[in-house]
């Protein structure tokens, strides 16, 4: 999966989007809802999960506590799966391809606010996309975060090891780990 950079940054004020806000209220509420109901309502969290994402298959499993900014911005594969207490920021885009294995208490944002004291001050903000390709597996506790300058990419049938930190995009067939994470092997 690839992604146009220039259509998907996105720069905003913190202090001047109020329907950004509401959004995100909205989506807040319909998370509180899926958290609280019973693992064996299945069905009832499957349409309420539905309700909430951009895109998805029929056939994904997201366990709970999930949390996610927007959802409208968030699309999943054929047959992901999300361990307990995941995070989206989804301010942009985040893609999730099929076969995507994501385990307990892993954080995905694609936004953040200005390095710069002053702009940071007036509320300036970033937003870039993250696109997760087929087959790729996250062990637990693994945070992919965007940088004030690009969005990241990983590539298919990639294994991002547990603690690790994404800070850049990762090839297809690739082994990474760390904080900063990097190439441990390729397969």
């Amino acid at each position: 999966m690839k992604y146009d950079v220039k259509s998907e940054d996105i720069k905003f004020n913190v202090n001047e989007e109020q329907k950004l806000f509401e959004e995100m209220v909205a989506c807040w509420d319909l998370c509180y809802e899926y958290n609280n109901l019973k693992p064996s309502r299945m069905k009832e969290r499957f349409l309420l999960m539905k309700k909430i994402l951009g895109k998805s298959t029929d056939h994904f499993l997201i366990n709970s506590p999930f949390y996610c900014s927007r959802g409208s911005s968030i699309e999943i594969g054929e047959n992901a799966c999300f361990n307990n207490n995941c995070i989206i920021m989804d301010y942009a885009t985040v893609k999730f391809g099929d076969y995507v294995w994501v385990g307990p208490n892993c954080a995905f944002y694609t936004s953040g606010h200005s390095t710069d004291p002053q702009e940071r001050k007036n509320g300036a903000g970033y937003a870039h996309p993250i696109i997760v390709g087929n087959n790729v597996w996250f062990g637990g506790n693994v945070v992919v975060a965007t940088t004030e300058k690009k969005g990241i990419t990983i590539g298919d049938n990639s294994v991002v090891a547990a603690g690790s930190v994404v800070v850049n995009d990762v090839p297809e067939n690739s082994l990474v780990a760390g904080n900063p994470a990097r190439i441990i092997r390729k397969f």
